[in-house]
């Protein structure tokens, strides 16, 4: 099975010819170079791969898409709002390393001992909460100046400090 990323989702239709804006969380511009398909989620939980003609880095966050049989305006119309997925490969490739998305597969690490991978990464306004398993149940940790002692971008690691009782709220229930 293919790993895949979430990266953004489709939000606006350009022109006639069924262009559309795809907003990112990549943390650069970039053209998408090197991606031959972005896989769109049309139904919850089946993503299905739309070939890449062209794209066109627009902002930091935006980048201009035309993909293969969607030819007008009515076809685009059809998959705004969808979520857009990456294959991990092509994440990587194209995902900036300051970027709070680049957390994604980082170990997670408290006072030593490895807590679980980062299986998603949410933005609050004052913090990172990042999405582990630790038996099977998903735990948010908070990722803030008070919280987060180092990344360590070769090892792929997050070293945090977490509050007491943290992870018992999450383990006990």
């Amino acid at each position: 099975m293919i790993e895949t990323v979430s990266v953004g989702k489709l939000v606006a239709v350009v022109g006639l010819k069924g262009e559309m804006i795809l907003q990112h969380a990549l943390g650069k511009k970039t053209d998408l170079q090197g991606v031959v398909a972005l896989m769109i989620e049309e139904k919850s939980g089946s993503k299905l791969p739309y070939f890449l003609q062209a794209a066109k880095g627009k902002a930091p966050d935006e980048v201009v898409v035309q993909l293969e049989g969607i030819d007008s305006r009515e076809k685009a119309t059809a998959l705004l709002q969808k979520q857009v997925w990456l294959k991990k490969e092509d994440f990587e490739k194209h995902v900036a390393k300051h970027a709070s998305i680049s957390l994604l597969g980082f170990m997670v690490i408290d006072h030593g001992k490895k807590l679980g991978e980062i299986a998603e990464v949410i933005e609050q306004p004052h913090q990172l909460l990042c999405t582990i398993f630790i038996n099977e149940k998903e735990v948010l940790i908070p990722l803030h100046e008070d919280s987060l002692l180092k990344i360590d971008q070769q090892k792929k690691q997050v070293h945090v400090h977490l509050p007491e009782g943290l992870l018992e709220i999450y383990l006990s229930a």
